[in-house]
């Protein structure tokens, strides 16, 4: 096939298998494969202007091209990368949706895009939200005559729902659909609850381009980020063409490539199982997560595993490599079993050459850092729990504020309570009247965000002094890039990563906890760990940091697949109780929550849910039966 932007193959990770219908190539990060994205985009802008044609793009919206966006902007600014030949076509928008509404993809892409480059603005062209309903017929049929009339689009940038659509192309839609008005999933309007604050803002409706209107597109590059993407990823570039997942209808177009990063890819034929593709280099890594593979396939623990069981599964060359299925087993169940400790901080007077941490020093400093102010007891409150009684001096640092998480019903009850305490408070008085006026577009005043901080960290020191945390170990650190009042939030800047080093060289840790769930390639957790990576890279010089590990845990959502968990933390049945109650604590981020993700249960439920599984798995892999295991893996920097 004829691919154009061949040029990502020498950054990224390109291999075609008999499993894949669509090319597609594999980045480390989504920041890394966004810049090689725009450098086509802007390549094909420049060869369109030196012929005297206009460049016509196809631009969609969502957390996925962001950073495509914003490199544009750069090249723009900086390069001279002019826009005044191109013109534009949005996917779609949400019907009816108002083009100032701050949810409209007309206010997102002149957000991120057109209010920054020098695009003409008679050359935009957005689904209008605000056509009347007797008229949209007509409207989609003209949108894509207009397309025709420039000559097609030259190249088509998508993302990639959770339910196989692009644009708005639900499961269901046929191969020949034009640009029509829709009804979308519920699991579409489910995974924009966030940027709505709440499913019941979102539109059941909307207006978008059809299967055979992007189709027609010259090239087309999809992007795929974040674990959440892996499954319906798989779908699109190794299953059968179906309706059910529209994006398999890509499959039949000559230039598609999908441009993903290394959890979106992950489910991948070649990355998950590559010993199933292609002869491999058996890494230490790769050889339990294949063991541990073949283990759930042939529901067999370590020790029952065959010469056969391996030789049967495209495992010979590892069986002869290692000597035999015996010798293998063992050493798989030894290194899985060393992963196990009731000792987070390492156990005092013992030999630690098989633990997970170090014995010395028996009393170490620890800063858990949790992006929000629950994610500590959500997905560590036993480790957590375990680190106060075994008698280390115990930090909580939480990132930001979280007071976008609080709804405006629970603002008002504690404003309310608040005027009732202090009949004289100005302020309270205030934030009632805002809050009793507020519409849809409003952002929070500063009183009320102030007010929804306050909510959260109220909530937070009721956990920690549950957990036996003193309140001067707890620290509040309200990182600049969070605090705008919006579901966008700012760029790291050098403020957040001072505030993080500051922090770490107070304290001067021996052990970090921090997040690792990037189910959200740009979502908080993601800027709260880069903030942490980059003070690291500051204070590497430091000669305290040689005693420091950073342990990273998962959220609510994910958890580290087995083969990558270097340290498992056992919980008995009563201590994951008391982690259920010190969530309880956060009541504003329960029953009814505004950010519930693409999962319908409680994040008590979820973490209890995870954690028994993970103790599942390491039964049924032939070690102990225990309640639930919080899992985490070593990150060295």
């Amino acid at each position: 096939m004829n691919k154009e932007g061949i040029h990502y193959k020498e950054a990224g990770k390109f291999e075609e298998t008999r499993f894949e219908k669509i090319h597609n190539i594999i980045f480390e990060s989504s920041l890394e494969a966004s810049i090689l994205v725009a450098k086509e985009i802007a390549n094909l802008i420049e060869r369109k202007e030196e012929i005297n044609e206009p460049c016509v793009l196809g631009l969609s919206t969502g957390s996925s091209p962001i950073k495509v966006y914003e490199e544009l902007v750069r090249l723009h600014k900086e390069e001279g990368l002019s826009f005044k030949n191109v013109v534009t076509f949005n996917l779609d928008e949400y019907y009816p949706m108002d083009k100032n509404n701050i949810q409209s993809y007309h206010y997102f892409m002149h957000d991120h895009l057109f209010n920054h480059i020098d695009i003409l603005p008679e050359n935009i062209n957005i689904p209008d939200g605000t056509v009347c309903f007797e008229e949209i017929r007509q409207y989609c049929i003209d949108y894509d005559m207009k397309i025709k009339s420039y000559g097609g689009i030259d190249f088509q940038l998508l993302g990639i729902g959770r339910t196989g659509h692009i644009g708005f192309n639900e499961p269901g839609s046929h191969i020949n659909s034009g640009t029509r008005h829709v009804t979308l999933d519920h699991v579409t309007r489910r995974d924009a609850a966030s940027s709505f604050l709440g499913i019941d803002n979102v539109p059941r409706k909307a207006i978008t381009m059809g299967i055979d209107t992007i189709r027609r597109a010259k090239r087309i590059v999809l992007l795929g980020w974040g674990i959440s993407k892996a499954k319906v990823i798989k779908k699109a570039i190794e299953g059968e063409i179906t309706s059910n997942v529209p994006a398999t209808y890509l499959q039949e177009h000559n230039n598609t490539s999908f441009v993903l990063d290394s959890e979106a890819s992950s489910a991948l034929t070649r990355v998950q199982t590559p010993w199933l593709v292609k002869s491999c280099i058996w890494t230490e890594e790769l050889k339990a997560k294949a063991v541990i593979w073949l283990c759930e396939l042939t529901q067999k623990p370590f020790l029952k595993l065959t010469d056969k069981d391996y030789n049967d599964h495209g495992m010979s060359p590892l069986i002869a490599k290692e000597g035999s299925a015996y010798d293998l087993n063992i050493e798989m169940f030894n290194k899985l079993q060393h992963t196990i400790t009731g000792w987070p901080g390492g156990k005092p007077n013992a030999d630690d050459t098989n633990r997970p941490e170090r014995a010395i020093p028996d009393k170490k400093r620890v800063i858990i850092f949790s992006p929000h102010p629950d994610d500590d007891v959500i997905s560590m409150g036993g480790t957590f729990n375990r680190l106060v009684e075994q008698g280390h001096e115990v930090h909580v640092a939480y990132q930001t504020s979280g007071n976008i998480a609080v709804s405006n019903e629970e603002a008002l009850k504690f404003a309310e309570v608040s005027t009732f305490l202090n009949a004289s408070s100005t302020e309270s008085e205030n934030i009632i009247e805002f809050l009793k006026n507020k519409s849809k577009n409003d952002i929070d005043s500063v009183e009320v965000r102030r007010l929804k901080g306050w909510i959260r960290r109220s909530e937070s020191l009721g956990a920690t002094r549950y957990m036996g945390v003193p309140d001067e170990n707890v620290h509040f650190l309200n990182l600049p890039f969070y605090e705008t009042g919006t579901v966008k939030k700012d760029n790291l800047s050098e403020a957040d990563i001072k505030i993080m080093c500051d922090l770490i060289e107070n304290i001067k840790p021996h052990q970090i906890y921090a997040a690792g769930d990037l189910a959200d390639p740009h979502g908080t957790h993601k800027v709260c760990l880069d903030s942490l990576f980059e003070a690291l890279k500051v204070l590497k010089p430091k000669s305290f940091m040689n005693d420091c590990w950073v342990w990273l845990y998962r959220g609510a959502w994910h958890e580290w697949e087995t083969y990558q968990i270097e340290m498992a933390v056992p919980m008995s049945p009563d201590q994951v109780l008391k982690k259920r109650h010190a969530i309880f604590y956060h009541q504003s981020q329960k029953d009814g929550v505004m950010f519930q993700g693409d999962d319908a249960r409680e994040f008590w439920v979820r973490a209890e849910d995870r954690n028994r599984e993970t103790a599942k798995k390491y039964n049924d892999l032939g070690l102990a039966d225990y309640a639930a295991i919080e899992a985490f893996k070593r990150y060295h920097f």
